[in-house]
C-alpha cells in the first residue's frame, strides 16, 4: 500500500514509519522540515504544514490511507487549540484529496475507568498532559460525527514506553485496559504493529479502539 504518515519523527510516528517500511509499504511522510528524515528505500518526504488543509491535500493525494500521529508537543502552551486545528486541517485535506481511510492516534485520557468516568476526569490525571488530552477527547467526539471518511481512532494504554517488538497485543474499545489491578501498557513498537495491522485489516472502521500487551 501507499501510506501517508503525519508525525513520523515523533515517538509513536517513528515506530510506525519503521513498521510500515519493514512490511514493504510505500510511505509518504509529511514534514515541515523534510531534512529531519533520513533517506530510506520506499520513503518519500513531502514538505507540508499540517495546519494548512491545502498542503495536506496535495501531499496525501494518491495514497491509499493516512496515519495521523500529529502532536504539536506536550510542552506547547497552546497544545489544545493546535491539536484541534491541526487535526481538522488534516481531515479536511484528506477529504479534499479523495482519500477515504485514516487512522488517528489519540490519547488514553478519554478511555473510561468506570461507568460515566473517563481517565482525564479523575483527580490523579497529570496536569502536564491535561490540555493535550482534552484536545484529543474533543477531536474524538467531533470525529464520531464524520460520515465521509473511513476513520479509526486509536487510544494507547496508560503506559507507553520503548521496548521490544513482540507482535502481540490485545484489543479494547472505550474502556481502559488493565493488567491485574493496574493500568496496562505496551511497547511503542507493538503499538506500531497494532496501527499498521488496523490499516491493513480495517477491523475498527468508524470506531475508537485501544490496545495493550
Amino acid at each position: 500500500m501507499k501510506i501517508a504518515l503525519i508525525g513520523g519523527t515523533g515517538f509513536v510516528g517513528s515506530a510506525v514509519l519503521k513498521e510500515l517500511l519493514d512490511r514493504g509499504h510505500e510511505v509518504v511522510a509529511l514534514a515541515r522540515t523534510p531534512g529531519k528524515y533520513a533517506s530510506q528505500p520506499k520513503l518519500s518526504v513531502v514538505q507540508a504544514d499540517v495546519l494548512d488543509a491545502r498542503q495536506v491535500s496535495s501531499a496525501v493525494a494518491g495514497t491509499d490511507a493516512v496515519v495521523d500521529a500529529y502532536n504539536p508537543g506536550w510542552s506547547n502552551p497552546d497544545i489544545y487549540n493546535e491539536f484541534l486545528a491541526g487535526t481538522q486541517a488534516i481531515l479536511d485535506g484528506i477529504k479534499t484529496a479523495g482519500v477515504k481511510r485514516v487512522l488517528v492516534v489519540g490519547g488514553a485520557g478519554s478511555l473510561y475507568v468506570a461507568p460515566g468516568l473517563q481517565l482525564i476526569d479523575t483527580p490523579e490525571f497529570p496536569a502536564a498532559y491535561k490540555q493535550g488530552a482534552l484536545g484529543a477527547r474533543k477531536a474524538l467526539n467531533d470525529l464520531r460525527d464524520e460520515q465521509t471518511l473511513e476513520w479509526s481512532f486509536l487510544s494507547p494504554p496508560v503506559f507507553l514506553a520503548p521496548g521490544e517488538r513482540s507482535g502481540k497485543y490485545r484489543f479494547g474499545k472505550d474502556d481502559l485496559l488493565f493488567d491485574g489491578d493496574k493500568p496496562a501498557g505496551i511497547s511503542v513498537a507493538d503499538l506500531a504493529v497494532a496501527i499498521v495491522d488496523e490499516i491493513e485489516e480495517g477491523r475498527h472502521i468508524r470506531q475508537r479502539f485501544t490496545v495493550a500487551s
